[in-house]
């Protein structure tokens, strides 16, 4: 499928048929929020992947029982870094001189730079940076979504605090931020399933400069 052509067939779907998205397309949607642009290439963040029924429903309640948690057949949810250690910094060096196969010494320019720039900052502006990067892998997981046929809802309206709980990722250093629902649509249940896409004009939404 095409990519305006995908863009246009996709919607946040309001109710899913419960049907299983295959794991090679799950796969493949994974793949591309992996290959998502960072600032720096950092990635601070994880992606929980959740597919056990008992903790979608444990979510579910905390995300005012949104029919698609349970509808849907994965919940893909972004989790930002409460703080950039040092010791992620080291290891994303070592990553770069593995997979370039250069000398590590070789980026301890680079190194110091992105520590400056994460130590000038206080804990509140690295955590709102962490969590932009994380919207950013999101954005990208959509299109992939879309390009794959598979309906992708995105999601804002939980308790975070309580994700955070259930998921156990205070303990990890991590904070959630945002989530997909994946599956396909209902179209008997979903009134909006077939209605027309609504968009500002180009030439409002667009300023050339």
């Amino acid at each position: 499928m095409e990519l305006i052509e995908a863009l246009n067939w996709r919607y946040a779907a309001k109710r899913m048929n419960g049907e299983k998205v295959p794991e090679e397309k799950v796969n493949r949607i994974l793949d591309a929020i992996q290959l998502a642009p960072t600032s720096l290439g950092l990635q601070p963040f994880s992606v929980i992947v959740v597919e056990d029924e008992q903790l979608k429903k444990e979510i579910s309640e905390k995300s005012n029982q949104q029919p698609q948690v349970m509808e849907g057949s994965h919940l893909l949810v972004f989790a930002s870094w409460n703080e950039v250690q040092d010791e992620s910094i080291d290891r994303y060096m070592r990553d770069i001189a593995t997979t370039r196969g250069v000398d590590e010494e070789s980026l301890d320019g680079f190194k110091t730079m992105i520590k400056q720039f994460i130590g000038q900052e206080d804990v509140e502006t690295v955590k709102n940076w962490t969590a932009r990067q994380a919207y950013i892998a999101f954005g990208v997981g959509l299109v992939a979504a879309a390009a794959e046929k598979v309906d992708a809802t995105p999601m804002e309206g939980f308790d975070k605090n309580e994700m955070d709980k259930i998921l156990g990722l205070k303990e990890k250093g991590l904070s959630s931020v945002v989530m997909i629902t994946l599956g396909y649509r209902d179209a008997e249940k979903d009134g909006l399933a077939a209605a027309q896409k609504v968009r500002r004009q180009k030439e409002e939404l667009f300023v050339r400069a």
